[in-house]
């Protein structure tokens, strides 16, 4: 099934989608992207359903194509502060502010948003395999974020981020219960499979 290009054909649209919600460590990265009204991919698509060496192959494609796109983050210690669903949704807030052009409408992966301003939006479950600009979101926010827990990595390599982007695997857990914690680590989460998160 080929992605949609537009939700409302003839309006300024703007895809917008987040990455890094279930880690343990590290900040939440989303994306926003308007792409052109004549834009084509074929192998665009959801970043979930993409090889890493795919994803950033379209990256550079997307960020010269798009007319606008840009790149939001919330931080681990902002995340224990507000949650994790208002931090993703702060993320998102973050990345269409810094659009060089303002959009009409908005559409948004998942099924929980706050207004942006006035701008009206569309929330769509499971947006990335549906529509063009939200795949592409997709592939920003996923790519730049790994980018990022790559430069993690390299200060903290005990915790194996460079493999599992702190996400909780068995590894990245073993290496919490034998070394502990940094500034990194989402302390709202449930870091180990037998401890209650910690709530502040």
């Amino acid at each position: 099934m080929s992605l949609q290009l537009a939700y409302k054909k003839g309006t300024i649209e703007a895809g917008c989608d987040e990455a890094g919600r279930g880690c343990l460590a590290g900040s939440v990265f989303a994306a926003a992207v308007i792409l052109p009204p004549d834009f084509s991919n074929n192998l665009l698509n959801d970043s979930k359903q993409l090889s890493d060496k795919q994803r950033y192959a379209l990256r550079p494609i997307i960020e010269e194509q798009a007319l606008a796109w840009a790149v939001g983050v919330v931080t681990a210690k902002e995340i224990d502060e507000i949650n994790i669903l208002n931090a993703s949704i702060l993320a998102m807030h973050r990345a269409i502010e810094k659009l060089k052009i303002r959009p009409e409408f908005l559409l948004i992966d998942g099924n929980r948003f706050k207004k942006y301003y006035d701008i009206p939006h569309a929330t769509i479950v499971k947006g990335d395999g549906k529509f063009l600009s939200i795949a592409a979101a997709s592939i920003l926010a996923k790519t730049y974020r790994d980018d990022y827990m790559q430069g993690l990595h390299k200060e903290y390599p005990l915790y194996d981020w460079n493999n599992n982007k702190g996400y909780p695997t068995k590894k990245h857990r073993a290496a919490i219960r034998e070394y502990g914690v940094n500034t990194h680590h989402r302390m709202s989460y449930r870091l180990l499979d037998n401890q209650l998160a910690i709530h502040f």
